[in-house]
């Protein structure tokens, strides 16, 4: 965790003044690491492959001047896609009436897993209609989420246009 810490902590900044949002810093690999930046733009557009050539060289400068691990190491940035990661507590004020999956660190009645519309959020606790029964949790207690794919989803993106 330390590491993605310092990872964000060299990019972001550099990234909001381009224009950027980021959403997400994860890396994996043992012998060769690759750094994956999740970003999307901050006035919500579409990202392109201009966007992203953009983002890639000057998170890789950053990084090549921060330094953060020894060894060899490959960068992938990304847009969040349709099946978004929930990762702050604004992303569930930004999709109330979304459809998302949640995994909890505990679980509420025997179960860790679900997958419902976020109703909304009050401080730090979140509340999704899971199968008609509002369930509530607080954002600490979150070990992944995500927006779910459906139809109606791809639907209005292609209205927005």
């Amino acid at each position: 965790m330390e590491l993605v810490e310092t990872i964000t902590k060299a990019v972001e900044p550099a990234l909001k003044d381009m224009g950027y949002d980021l959403v997400r810093v994860a890396i994996i690999g043992a012998d060769i690491k690759t750094v994956q930046i999740m970003v999307e733009r901050v006035d919500r557009e579409d990202m392109t492959v201009d966007d992203c050539e953009k983002i890639s060289q000057t998170a890789s400068a950053l990084l090549d001047v921060a330094d953060p691990f020894s060894g060899r190491w490959v960068l992938e940035v990304s847009s969040p896609g349709i099946d978004r990661p929930l990762v702050k507590l604004a992303d569930y004020e930004r999709f109330v009436g979304q459809e998302a999956k949640v995994e909890l660190l505990n679980d509420i009645d025997g179960r860790k897993r679900f997958k419902g519309v976020i109703k909304g959020v009050n401080g730090t606790t979140i509340t999704i209609d899971f199968e008609g029964q509002e369930i509530s949790f607080d954002f600490k207690d979150i070990a992944k989420a995500k927006l779910t794919f459906k139809d109606e989803t791809l639907d209005n993106k292609k209205g927005k246009k």
